[in-house]
């Protein structure tokens, strides 16, 4: 098995590249710490290394954040975790899914969300996967105009996300539709 490795924005998050398919097309899954590792035997893993503080899975990628040291000494633990569990077979999630956060937005916003939504599942998330991450949304304000997101993987905590919310997402959904005046993350 051969695991590449990419930078992303966030120097404290590597992208790990195992060559297959982590959580499939679409899915994600997102631990902030230790204590919502429970069910991925995967994420308990590479939280055992003494300094990773957030684990990320994406549709064919895993991201790891680290709280300080140096990449080169943390790189082979990692790798080492993640050759392991897929040689072995092991379930990525174990037991049923979580449930889905709710979203926050008033029915007579429905249109205007549905637009919202369809501009960050076709334009932002494929942009942000790429980078290691993944942002969903949250809710909608129609009384001030402001959208809710939520950072996940490599956005979460990294140096460039609020200008990529501001100076990307904002700028795009305020273009694309009128009632949004803008973006923050939650």
């Amino acid at each position: 098995m051969f695991i590449q490795t990419e930078s992303t924005p966030n120097p404290a998050t590597l992208k790990f590249l195992p060559g297959r398919d982590v959580m499939g097309e679409g899915a994600v899954a997102d631990f902030p710490s230790p204590e919502t590792a429970g069910r991925s035997p995967l994420a308990r893993a590479l939280f055992a290394i003494p300094e990773v503080s957030r684990v990320f899975f994406g549709s064919d990628f895993i991201s790891v954040t680290k709280r300080d040291g140096e990449w080169k000494h943390l790189k082979p633990a990692i790798l080492g975790a993640v050759m392991e569990h897929f040689t072995q077979g092991l379930p990525l999630i174990e037991g049923a899914a979580e449930e889905t956060t709710e979203e926050s937005y008033s029915e007579d916003d429905a249109e205007v969300v549905e637009q919202i939504k369809e501009l960050i599942e076709t334009r932002v998330r494929p942009a942000v996967a790429a980078d290691g991450g993944d942002i969903i949304f949250k809710g909608f304000d129609g009384g001030s105009g402001v959208v809710s997101l939520h950072l996940q993987g490599s956005c979460a905590g990294c140096p460039s996300s609020t200008m990529t919310l501001k100076n990307g997402i904002e700028n795009m959904l305020r273009h694309y539709v009128p009632e949004v005046t803008a973006v923050e993350a939650i």
